[in-house]
């Protein structure tokens, strides 16, 4: 239905339709915490920023143009912005950077259940400079292609494979103590 696509919702949203506004959040409220969370490490700060990000469509809404933008693409680099405001926010707050996460494995070669791998990826991902976790987390996670995670960080698409190689790498070496627990090759 061309009514009722994300972009159409835009422009209704624009003239001050709040159930066209909903009905976005409503389909895209889940996602943008989890790309959030995953950008944040947090879940509070998650559910934060994506409450931030719709309050920025309801604020853009009246300025959108029908065809100058796909909207989901639009969204995500909303989020990551303000993802990354939130991430300077803390550095100017603490003087280590950003907070490390604790390692979750009292025992790298103990069996672990689903719940402490996701938290052992979570952690190597936590670890990852933000361009390299924003590429990982579009692609991965979002399930966006390469050339609209490109487009959503503004870069070549060239650029974001060396990012998601690079992260690959980082992620391998990061998780390496535990990947026989995490393959169940103990």
């Amino acid at each position: 239905m061309v009514a009722d696509s994300d972009e159409a919702l835009m422009v209704r949203a624009g003239r001050g339709d709040r159930a066209a506004c909903e009905r976005l959040v409503e389909r895209h409220l889940t996602r943008t915490v989890t790309f959030a969370y995953r950008m944040l490490g947090n879940r509070s700060d998650a559910e934060d920023t994506a409450q931030e990000v719709f309050l920025r469509v309801w604020a853009a809404a009246p300025r959108w143009r029908l065809g100058d933008a796909q909207f989901r693409t639009w969204l995500h680099r909303v989020t990551m912005n303000a993802c990354l405001d939130r991430i300077a926010k803390r550095r100017e707050t603490t003087s280590d950077g950003l907070l490390d996460l604790a390692d979750p494995a009292a025992d790298p070669s103990a069996p672990l259940h689903d719940h402490d791998v996701a938290r052992h990826v979570d952690a190597a991902l936590a670890k990852l400079p933000e361009t390299q976790r924003v590429a990982v987390t579009l692609c991965h996670y979002q399930g966006l292609r390469n050339i609209e995670a490109a487009e959503v960080m503004s870069v070549s698409v060239e650029a974001l494979e060396s990012l998601l190689a690079r992260a690959r790498r980082a992620l391998r070496a990061h998780l390496r103590a535990i990947a026989p627990a995490l393959l169940g090759n103990e």
